[in-house]
């Protein structure tokens, strides 16, 4: 699990990749628990948060420059 704090640290590069791999991962999670049963159901809970937690991230920034202005 990626705190928010990890992710903060993070490039702009590296949160989209991260965001990218997890929706990967969730999606895969969503089509297999469909099939058959899940070993771990709190994994999906936990990649759609690490999915939020990287798109707040991603708005903060992009919010950033702007209230420079």
């Amino acid at each position: 699990m990626t705190k928010a704090s990890e992710l903060r640290e993070m490039s702009d590069e590296q949160l989209a990749l991260t965001s990218k791999e997890a929706a990967e991962t969730l999606f895969r999670m969503r089509i297999h628990a469909q099939t058959e049963r899940l070993n771990a159901p709190s994994e999906v809970r936990k990649q759609r948060r690490l999915i939020a937690r990287v798109k707040t991230i991603q708005t903060q920034r992009a919010a950033k420059p702007a209230k420079a202005n």
